[in-house]
């Protein structure tokens, strides 16, 4: 008797396939998905080009032989490499948009997401937020999303690192935004105008040395100089808090994620009443400050400096 085994051609087949393949292995996951099923769709449907999913038919499509071809190697090098899905397909989506990114970017995850499509409500009105700076960019997905989010507002994308910025360029470009962001490099502030700002934005490097030390292997593809905030992850930190202010309009407010170092981070400053974010779908980590908060607070800011 011949066993005629069933071939994996549709889309869904191609899905199940990857998720089994992963739970097969001991992967992390965590660069925009958050299980195996996530993660083998993802990389499924963005070479099949149907992200985002609109119409649940498109499971039941045959995938053609080229296409397979690709989404097998891909879930090889998943597997192999611990390679995070968003490089291997060189895109990730935030706050509904997509994003170019490569290895010398973070995969986009920030639940700063949350906080742009609502319009970072109530402590800005809309309308009069008028210039916005995104520090430590990476690919830019926070600032050029919160460009989309506050359409009359210029935006400065601001990094350190100049293959990044190359990144955050294509993003700008992606989105037709070029009259209204710029990208910057810059240390943090030193190449920026004062008191300029409404609203400014950062997802620093705040991954202490410990933690960092056990993170899973697919943080060990993204470029450290995202990821290492110092021993205790708020070297950047300290540093913006103490200068933040200077940056600000009157009326202006500073958001920053800390993640995994908020506890720390409080425990450095236990005067100062900041603002922890609550996020309906996931995350944590995120503080907000107003700019006379900053002033009020800025001798202890800058004596952690010294």
């Amino acid at each position: 008797m011949t066993i005629k085994l069933k071939e994996i051609n549709t889309v869904n087949e191609l899905i199940h396939y990857g998720a089994h393949l992963f739970d097969a292995e001991s992967l992390f996951f965590g660069h925009g998905t958050d299980n195996s099923a996530d993660e083998a769709a993802y990389i499924v449907l963005a070479v099949t080009r149907h992200l985002p999913l609109l119409d649940d038919k498109v499971l039941d499509a045959v995938v053609d032989a080229f296409e397979q071809k690709t989404i097998l190697q891909m879930f090889d090098r998943r597997v192999s490499e611990k390679i995070p899905a968003a490089y291997l397909i060189g895109e990730a989506w935030f706050s509904g948009l997509p994003f170019y990114v490569n290895e010398h970017v973070l995969v986009p995850r920030s639940p700063f997401a949350e906080l742009i499509d609502d319009q970072f409500m109530p402590w800005l009105e809309p309308q009069k937020t008028k210039r916005i700076l995104d520090l430590c960019t990476g690919s830019g997905c926070i600032g050029i999303a919160s460009a989309v989010a506050f359409p009359t507002a210029s935006v400065d994308l601001v990094d350190i690192s100049v293959e990044a910025l190359l990144v955050a360029d294509k993003n700008i470009d992606r989105h037709q935004l070029r009259s209204r962001v710029s990208a910057i490099e810059s240390d943090l502030f030193t190449a920026l105008t004062l008191n300029s700002y409404d609203l400014i934005v950062s997802n620093p490097p705040y991954v202490g040395h410990e933690e960092l030390a056990q993170l899973p292997d697919e943080f060990y593809c993204e470029p450290q100089l995202g990821l290492d905030g110092g021993v205790s992850g708020l070297d950047l930190v300290h540093k913006i808090l103490a200068s933040a202010a200077d940056y600000l309009n009157d009326g202006g407010v500073l958001y920053v994620e800390v993640g995994n170092t908020d506890e720390a981070l409080q425990q450095c400053y236990p005067e100062v009443p900041f603002l922890w974010q609550d996020f309906e779908y996931g995350g944590h980590g995120v503080f907000m400050l107003t700019k006379q908060q900053l002033l009020e607070y800025k001798k202890l800011f800058q004596a952690k400096l010294t």
